[in-house]
């Protein structure tokens, strides 16, 4: 079974690492082009300004929210240019999760449009890490999917800043839920910005305590100072937003 899954995630690394490569817009009408296919991945720290061309990094137009054949919101409109910060909120079953999947590439969009100007991260609710492997393995892993070396000293620094310091070799079926949380965030911190401009985070700050979810904006906050935008779902109120788009007012 370990087997079957590490030559899974080795076709989805190869696809991966030929599609960031493009850095073009996405997203047509009718079949958008899968940008980022690990549904869990995420980046990091800032140290330089992330140049987009002074186009706006996320376009949305018109579009609508839909499974198959239910429209559950309709013609929704959004632009987010460099340091953007947008809270995603709706009453659930409005379509906060459809809307992500469409913009990530994983459901079709049928009717608008989805454009963004530069590679994007997307962070999925479900968490996406394999209890097969160790923490630091499983953060090496996702890191080398956008051809990052992972050395002792980078696991280190993300696993400290998720409050996870210690816990590298730990089996993570070990784990308790907010504890795997921490470890699907924990390459948040550690990735260079240019590898992505967009962040695309469905409920980040869910089973994180005050301190993490505190380090979480801070994080965030930083990535839009350098030029980078966040669409960001959460119940919870969100202190780094300068922006807000409410589903309420698609919804049929």
């Amino acid at each position: 079974m370990l087997i079957g899954w590490v030559i899974w995630r080795f076709i989805i690394a190869l696809f991966d690492r030929v599609v960031v490569k493009l850095g073009v817009n996405l997203y047509t009408t009718v079949k958008p082009i899968i940008f980022i296919i690990d549904t869990n991945h995420a980046m990091t720290t800032v140290t330089k300004p992330i140049d987009t061309d002074n186009k706006p990094i996320l376009t949305i137009d018109k579009l609508d929210v839909q499974r198959g054949d239910f429209v559950l919101c309709q013609e929704v409109q959004l632009t987010l240019e460099m340091g953007d910060v947008c809270h995603l909120i709706g009453e659930n079953g409005l379509g906060k999760t459809t809307l992500m999947s469409q913009i990530a590439g994983l459901l079709p969009i049928i009717h608008g449009t989805c454009v963004c100007a530069g590679a994007m991260v997307y962070v999925s609710h479900q968490l996406g890490i394999s209890a097969a492997l160790t923490v630091a393995q499983n953060l090496r892993f996702l890191l080398s999917l956008y051809g990052v070396d992972a050395d002792d000293t980078l696991i280190d620094e993300a696993l400290w800043q998720v409050g996870l310091e210690g816990l590298q070799d730990i089996s993570s079926v070990q784990l308790s839920a907010g504890q795997m949380r921490r470890v699907g965030l924990a390459r948040l911190f550690v990735l260079t910005p240019n590898e992505a401009s967009f962040w695309l985070l469905d409920e980040p700050l869910t089973a994180l305590d005050t301190t993490m979810v505190q380090r979480l904006e801070a994080c965030i906050l930083a990535f839009a100072k350098a030029g980078g935008a966040v669409l960001m779902a959460s119940h919870q109120t969100i202190k780094a937003t300068n922006r807000q788009l409410n589903l309420a007012e698609f919804a049929l």
